[in-house]
């Protein structure tokens, strides 16, 4: 798939260590994300993969080792990923705010608006853009489809999605499921961490495991 590409986009990660003060948190982790592929990994909560997240998006320093982006090597790892959407711990909302609000307030950031597109993306997630129901009333899966549209509505090359399934219902799972493999084939570069076994075997196309900081390949 990745030949019918004008340009490869990837993510190289290697040789990644991460203290906490003497705690070591990531241990010379190497992983590669390509561009029409979903990369998972899969590990239990404390392994690691958040804070690997987190340093790949540029919100956390490493130790040492490097992070590639696009076969350019980053020069201040604490700069952020560049045309990223991020899914990472809860995301925050205004409460007091419809859905369309918060989005609208989000993609005004970058001098944007375009009410109807942000309609359109609320939804591709399955939430109603009429609503005036405040988020700070929303349901958890109602607020993790909002997350999962504001991470995708800016168009970004990599989307980053930690636990992205969580708090959906079967259905729900089933239908963000079909959206990133969407997105997969529109040629994103794409990683996503969970603990369900299942949401990593049916979508990846690369997958990892980690344990206490340690990544190791499943296939």
């Amino acid at each position: 798939m990745r030949s019918d590409f004008t340009k490869d986009k990837n993510i190289k990660v290697k040789d990644v260590c991460k203290y906490f003060g003497k705690t070591q948190v990531l241990d010379h982790v190497n992983m590669e994300c390509r561009q029409g592929e979903i990369t998972g990994i899969i590990g239990r909560n404390g392994a690691g993969k958040t804070v690997l997240f987190k340093i790949i998006c540029g919100l956390l320093s490493l130790d040492s080792g490097e992070i590639l982006i696009n076969g350019i090597k980053r020069e201040r790892q604490a700069d952020v990923l560049p045309s990223v959407g991020i899914i990472i711990e809860e995301p925050a909302f205004l409460k007091y705010y419809s859905g369309i609000k918060n989005l609208e307030y989000l993609y005004m950031i970058n001098h944007k608006n375009n009410r109807q597109y942000l309609e359109s993306i609320m939804e591709k997630v399955g939430l109603d853009p009429k609503s005036k129901k405040h988020v700070g009333k929303y349901s958890m899966g109602m607020r993790q489809r909002l997350a999962i549209a504001q991470s995708i509505m800016e168009e970004p090359e990599f989307l980053v999605l930690d636990e992205p399934f969580n708090g959906l219902d079967s259905h729900g799972v089933n239908e963000m499921r079909e959206l990133f493999l969407e997105l997969k084939k529109r040629g994103k570069v794409i990683l996503i961490a969970s603990h369900n076994s299942e949401d990593i075997n049916i979508l990846c196309d690369n997958v990892y495991s980690m344990e206490s900081g340690v990544l190791k390949v499943l296939r």
